[in-house]
């Protein structure tokens, strides 16, 4: 099915947040890496990571993991330009880590208005394999490009972290932090052999079609293929044929809206939340589909 970026463009430019129009408009090749970095740096604290509801479900000011996560993103779109700002979200993220490397899932919030609960309600000082991987896989990702991440001591220990934990697996975990722990040990695997192995022991929890429910969520929420293994020519690849891959791709490609945007299958917890996911989402669909050949 035909994927018609004029109408997503019209989308982006009439419900999107700057962040995304501006990282739309870099995948089409329409702007640079300082239009970016200038729209992100909005969401930036003195401490060096990332609050203002830049996790869309997380409208509070203070810096959070969920933060970290995004900026990462945004900074693995920018390869090979880096920026300084990376290493010292590394270095924020050291010093709200736990002392085995791990990260909460996330940290005190003051006003809670427009946040999940899930967010809220979390115990700032337990580290969780769900946190840590979303950071780290995105990390190591911009790894490849910037060195300065790659050599940095939290990137190690958090990495150390999840390694441990994925090897004390006893059963599945949830369906999100299973996908985290797939897309980190995956990013991992260009530093680290160990990654190999435990990709394998991963794919023992991914259901061949690539559908796993999400235990918790919306009704009829589920993650598929394509949230575990998004780009070609990866190792987690592997764990699905081409065949359920290429049904995957199709299907992101018709599920452009009518408007030009893509939606998400997961409830959000304000307004702005559910217009900023749908930007996200839509930038997320046209990359995943750009990097696939398919637009």
């Amino acid at each position: 099915m035909a994927v018609n970026l004029s109408a997503a463009a019209s989308f982006m430019a009439t419900h999107a947040r700057l962040l995304d129009r501006r990282r739309f408009e870099l995948l089409r090749g329409e702007t640079h890496a300082d239009a970016v970095l200038a729209a992100v740096d909005g969401y930036r604290n003195p401490d060096g990571g990332y609050g203002w509801g830049l996790e869309p479900d997380l409208r509070a000011p203070e810096s959070q993991p969920g933060g970290a996560l995004h900026a990462f993103e945004v900074f693995e779109d920018l390869g090979p330009d880096t920026t300084p700002h990376a290493a010292r979200l590394c270095d924020w993220l050291a010093s709200v880590s736990t002392p085995d490397g791990g990260l909460p899932f996330a940290l005190p919030v003051a006003d809670p208005a427009g946040c999940a609960p899930f967010w809220v309600q979390a115990d700032p000082k337990e580290a969780t394999l769900q946190s840590t991987a979303f950071a780290a896989g995105v990390a190591l990702r911009v790894a490849r490009h910037d060195r300065a991440v790659r050599e940095h001591p939290w990137l190690a220990a958090a990495t150390d972290y999840c390694f441990r934990e994925i090897r004390g697996l006893s059963e599945a975990p949830h369906a999100i932090a299973l996908s985290f722990a797939v897309g980190m040990v995956d990013a991992a695997h260009d530093f680290h052999a160990e990654a190999a192995p435990l990709l394998d022991r991963l794919a023992a929890y991914v259901s061949p079609d690539g559908l796993v429910p999400v235990a918790g969520g919306s009704e009829g929420e589920t993650l598929r293929a394509l949230d575990f293994a998004p780009l070609p020519d990866r190792p987690a690849r592997a764990l699905f044929a081409d065949a359920v891959i290429d049904a995957e791709l199709q299907r992101l490609a018709g599920q452009q809206q009518d408007d030009g945007g893509w939606r998400v299958d997961f409830a959000s917890y304000s307004p702005a939340a559910e217009l900023e996911w749908r930007g996200y989402a839509t930038v997320r669909a046209v990359s995943i589909l750009q990097r696939n050949g398919v637009v």
